[in-house]
Formats: structure tokens, sequence, C-alpha cells
């Protein structure tokens, strides 16, 4: 799977996709377009766990007062098929190899393999 799982109204993810030849990729967005629960389980075998896919920076993860709450993997996924916005994003799927988030380590990964 050659993927890039991204949210039309995030600049984060317009600028990163700028940058990058996304050309072999299949782009989602993850807003129109809502994770299936075997995306998100192929992900999460990529990833390692759900909770590494999971953004703490979304406004309904303060606003459902998750962050006072301890959280089980089967929460994290939960949360992730319910709303879009805790998908730590972007993610892209290159076969084995999973990038998740905006991070600048993430960031120069990214470029140092798919760069334009």
């Amino acid at each position: 799977m050659k993927k890039f799982f991204y949210l039309s109204t995030c600049t984060t993810c317009k600028n990163i996709m700028k940058e990058l030849d996304l050309s072999d990729f299949e782009l989602q967005d993850i807003k129109s377009n809502p994770l299936t629960a075997e995306q998100l389980e192929y992900l999460k075998n990529l990833a390692g766990s759900y909770e590494s896919l999971f953004s703490r920076r979304a406004q309904l993860y303060k606003k459902l007062g998750l962050k006072d709450q301890a959280l089980t993997e089967d929460d994290y996924k939960k949360y992730l098929l319910e709303h879009y916005t805790f998908l730590k994003r972007p993610v892209l799927v290159n076969n084995t190899e999973i990038f998740i988030g905006s991070s600048s380590k993430t960031k120069e990964s990214l470029k140092e393999h798919f760069g334009k």
C-alpha cells in the first residue's frame, strides 16, 4: 500500500504535500473519506500501537477531558474511528514503512525519501 492520509483543511499537511513527490501515492482526505476499521488496523500494525497514531493536540482531546483519563489501546482505537481529528497527521504509508505526524524529524525523513 502506498497511501498518504491527510486533512485538506490542515495547513501543515498542505505544506508537507507541496514538498513531496506523491505521484505514486493514493491520497485520502480523512475528513471527506474517514479511516475504515481495516485501514486503522493496517496502520496500527505498521506503527505498533493505536496510541502512536493518536493526536493529543486535537481540540476535541481537551474538550472531552481525555487528557485527564488513562486511555487504553481500545480507547485510542475507538476515538480514532469516531472522529478524524484524533489521527496524528499526516500519515504516509510506503508499503511496510510508516511516517506519522509533522515533527521536524518526521518532515526531514519524508523529504529525504520522497522530496521533489
